[in-house]
């Protein structure tokens, strides 16, 4: 059994890492990918929040339980990560936490207390006053497509609308594919940390019905302070459509990095729901720690600051 001594915390852990064209499996006790010439490549698993699992890439039974044992997220991706089909699910919602989550999503004055904490996140003020939830969501698309726009000027570039069918992902334009490919690398590292404190990503607040809600209300709040910028960025300065979503990717990664990103989540999740006003209830006694403990840092003081 695993001691949570063993568990790297989450802040402590590079972002993603994006694997094609390999079987992932284990040899002697660590994960490796297998190219089809039989090389092998070690996979630094308890040091990642998730991983990105393209198309060409086959996946063993020892690998995924290594996988969850270690709290590392396993996401099923389309090629140049512009779609997800599945993810796995390292550890997931605890009852306390879940309960407390649920009791602010079904309450329609805890939730607005919510969606008006993330509004003032995400724009830095206040919204207006007596504006309900669907209100404050068509507020907030007016003011994104307006932040496309200047983010696009920025960059010099033409933009028109965000526009992609899920379906016929070949249809989108390419700027469109790389915003799609950095969004994703964001529900990925978000999706983690949701799993990692505890909660449940089907639950969300703005966004409704949908298996990652949550992850897409959390993932709004950083959006465009990372991708969206990065992927515009990339695009305007190589355009090649053959490497651009993969660039894009590894944009994002890099950018994950420097900012800090994975300290930061987990927090400003905890300060949007504290926004609800309720007490989290205590754990139960015999309840199952949360995915990624953070009981102290790596180092010594300052180490990683």
């Amino acid at each position: 059994m695993r001691l949570d001594s063993e568990v790297i915390p989450i802040k402590e852990r590079s972002s993603m890492l994006a694997l094609s064209y390999g079987r992932l499996d284990v040899e002697d006790g660590a994960l490796v990918l297998v190219d089809v010439n039989g090389v092998r490549m070690q996979i630094p698993l308890g040091g990642l929040a998730c991983i990105l699992l393209e198309p060409g890439t086959t996946v063993t039974h020892a690998a995924v339980a290594l996988a969850a044992d270690c709290g590392t997220l396993l996401l099923w991706i389309g090629e140049g990560g512009v779609r997800l089909y599945s993810a796995g699910q390292p550890g997931g919602a605890r009852a306390d936490r879940l309960l407390y989550q649920a009791k602010l999503a079904l309450d329609d004055g805890l939730r607005l207390k919510v969606v008006r904490a993330m509004y003032a996140f995400r724009f830095g003020e206040e919204p207006p006053q007596r504006r309900s939830v669907e209100q404050l969501r068509g507020m907030e698309g007016a003011r994104v497509r307006e932040m496309y726009k200047l983010i696009a000027s920025r960059y010099r570039l033409k933009w028109g609308a965000r526009s992609y069918n899920p379906q016929d992902w070949d249809a989108a334009d390419p700027l469109n594919k790389a915003l799609s490919a950095a969004n994703h690398c964001l529900y990925g590292v978000c999706e983690a940390a949701v799993l990692a404190a505890g909660y449940a990503p089907a639950i969300g607040f703005i966004h409704t019905g949908k298996p990652l809600s949550f992850v897409y209300d959390i993932a709004d709040l950083f959006k465009f302070d990372t991708v969206v910028p990065a992927a515009f960025k990339v695009f305007a300065e190589k355009r090649d459509t053959l490497t651009l979503t993969r660039d894009v990717r590894l944009a994002c990664r890099d950018l994950f990095r420097e900012q800090k990103l994975l300290r930061r989540i987990i927090p400003t999740i905890e300060e949007v729901l504290a926004a609800g006003g309720e007490t989290l209830p205590p754990p139960h006694p015999g309840a199952m720690p949360v995915a990624f403990p953070d009981k102290e840092g790596l180092g010594d003081v300052g180490h990683r600051n």
